[in-house]
């Protein structure tokens, strides 16, 4: 069987790097390797810096229209090869076709955002600040920046940044996950089709070693992660160590509070979805199900009938829910954290651990399967409840009220995302108000904002200042520059020695 070779993309070209490394990739649902990823040395990662400075100044000087109007060419040709892109997310990722067609929908919100940067980048003009002095801002691009993006979302989380960074004037250095690479370079072969001038959109594959020498390079400007919580951490402050300008998005364990007035028949729809879809391996997946009175008594055999009918196959099926898990490794952390669940003292109700992978799809025997997984009498000191699993595990906390519902959440480390289903409006209205948590959803599992909005976290689900996309992330890749003008016949005669004050 031959595999596909998956190289670089610097200045315009497909590169095969001079480290000679490379990593397998694979297809989660046959267990079977698909490809060879090269992996970048600190020499190839130079190169594409040294292509996107370069390329910088003509890129930044070239009028916000112009580049506005490579957007709309990136966006006519991204919607015609949506579903080639969806093809390859599910062939390296697992995730079934049409979540991945809905990852590529999520990520062309962002590039049809980014589409006004006109609008997006005008300044404020106040004129006579003072006799005869007129201020204005204006945001100017950063530089070179990069972006380093996780394996569960190959195509939309870098959407959430490169087609910000790209029409506000920078060049850009996308480094994917090793683990389902394929899909950013068919994204550089659109760029270019579009007119994109080379060297403004660069591709490093690699590992650690990639990441720690953008991290250090001098003329990267900015890093934008999105990862685990211990790794955006360690970016977060290494970058900034290095005098960059540092975005992180850490971990999640989103919770969904159900209240006992909430339809029950949509509560449940929603947590098997949010739990179950891709597999758990979102960082937007609800993983606890907060049940509120005696509301679990009938909810939690509803959804346990649910998590046991899950139907699990070849996400290239169009049935599929849910497909298999990424790696083996993965799966294998997923294992020992159930196992763990069951040490603790949780009440396994359905264990994804043994699933019957013979009815997923020809050729599927060796894949990397796994079951949905539900715990029920989860405490918060458990570990299942305390970390991050990023697999097909829901687990249940059982809660007197809809303020120790809050008080659990507000005391978990990560604040990423949470939901409420309930039918009363002052439930909802304080729940919204007070929660400790970036993204809330009121009836609503994922509330991924959409793409004019922003994304991100609270607490150790961000590092940084700004969130993603919208108008922060347009803030993240510029830098704001004021300007104070007036003309000799206004200025009086003589130095002045005091603070300028308003005259």
């Amino acid at each position: 069987m031959t595999t596909a070779s998956i190289t670089h993309f610097i200045n315009g070209q497909m590169a095969s790097g001079d480290s000679g490394q490379t990593q397998n990739v694979y297809n989660p649902a046959t267990g079977k390797v698909s490809g060879q990823v090269a992996l970048a040395s600190h020499g190839d990662v130079d190169q594409a810096v040294s292509a996107a400075k370069a390329a910088f100044p003509a890129w930044a000087d070239t009028p916000p229209l112009r580049r506005a109007r490579v957007m709309f060419r990136f966006l006519e040709l991204l919607n015609a090869h949506k579903d080639e892109l969806a093809r390859a997310i599910t062939l390296e990722h697992g995730k079934v076709f049409t979540d991945a067609q809905g990852e590529v929908a999520r990520g062309i919100d962002i590039v049809e955002f980014a589409c006004g940067i006109p609008q997006l980048l005008k300044g404020d003009y106040t004129e006579q600040v003072s006799t005869g002095i007129d201020n204005w801002t204006m945001r100017q691009p950063l530089g070179v920046v990069a972006g380093i993006t996780p394996f569960n979302f190959p195509v939309m989380v870098p959407m959430w940044m490169f087609p910000i960074a790209i029409a506000t004037g920078n060049t850009f250095i996308l480094k994917p996950s090793p683990i389902d690479p394929s899909a950013s370079l068919l994204i550089a072969d659109l760029l270019k089709q579009a007119g994109l001038p080379d060297g403004v959109f660069n591709v490093i594959q690699g590992d650690k070693a990639s990441v720690e020498a953008l991290i250090e390079h001098p003329d990267v400007k900015a890093l934008s992660f999105v990862g685990s919580t211990p790794i955006a951490n360690l970016i977060y402050e290494r970058g900034a160590h290095h005098g960059k300008r540092v975005q992180a998005l850490g971990g999640a364990k989103n919770h969904m509070v159900v209240m006992p007035d909430a339809n029950q028949d949509k509560a449940v729809d929603a947590l098997i979805g949010a739990a179950y879809g891709s597999a758990g391996e979102r960082c937007m997946a609800i993983s606890v199900a907060v049940l509120v009175g005696d509301v679990a008594d009938t909810l939690v055999p509803r959804l346990a009938e649910r998590a046991k009918s899950l139907t699990i196959k070849n996400g290239m099926e169009l049935d599929a829910e849910m497909g298999p898990i990424v790696t083996p490794q993965a799966h294998q952390r997923i294992t020992g954290y159930i196992e763990k669940g069951v040490e603790e003292g949780a009440k396994l109700v359905v264990d994804g651990r043994n699933f019957d992978a013979s009815g997923s799809g020809d050729d599927c025997a060796e894949g990397f399967w796994m079951g949905g997984t539900l715990f029920d009498h989860v405490t918060p000191e458990m570990t299942i409840y305390k970390e991050e699993i990023f697999g097909p595990v829901l687990v249940c906390v059982r809660v007197p009220d809809i303020a120790t519902a809050i008080q659990l959440i507000d005391d978990h480390e990560f604040g990423n995302g949470v939901s409420c289903f309930t039918e009363s409006g002052s439930v909802a209205r304080e729940f919204g108000r007070r929660i400790q948590v970036g993204m809330v959803g009121i009836n609503v599992p994922i509330p991924v904002p959409m793409a004019w909005h922003g994304f991100g976290g609270w607490k150790r689900s961000l590092f940084g200042d700004t969130h993603a996309y919208g108008e922060e992330g347009v803030r993240f890749y510029t830098k704001q520059k004021s300007i104070m003008q007036r003309w000799s016949d206004s200025i009086d005669a003589g130095a002045e020695f005091v603070m300028p004050t308003s005259k």
